[in-house]
């Protein structure tokens, strides 16, 4: 009967010593998720900061602003306005049929051949 009670006893402080683990950790946990969660709220408080910031910084009165006051640039006005002479640029489709023609007649020799 000793033995029965020593092994009782023990069992008993063994469970009752999980218990005390288990609801330790436990509340660990639950800390850490509010911590989460309250980390999530301020970053969402944030995002929604920088959205109106971007749009704020983004409006073309600000930037035309900014463009006179911080780098001193001026409207572009039609006597102030300079045209380079002598360069010309192709047509955007007389590259590809350029290229095209010129795959064309390589491969026409060889087939001749």
């Amino acid at each position: 009967m000793n033995r029965l009670t020593f092994f009782l006893l023990a069992a008993l402080v063994f469970c009752a010593l999980s218990l005390v683990g288990a609801q330790h950790q436990a509340r660990t946990l639950f800390v850490a998720l509010e911590r989460a969660q309250a980390e999530e709220k301020q970053l969402d408080i944030d995002w929604s900061r920088l959205q109106y910031q971007q749009s704020a910084l983004g409006k073309s009165a600000r930037i035309a602003d900014a463009a006179r006051t911080q780098l001193k640039m001026a409207p572009v006005m039609p006597g102030k306005t300079q045209y380079l002479a002598g360069v010309a640029l192709p047509a955007p489709g007389s590259v590809a049929n350029t290229a095209a023609g010129s795959a064309a007649s390589a491969a026409a020799p060889e087939a001749s051949k």
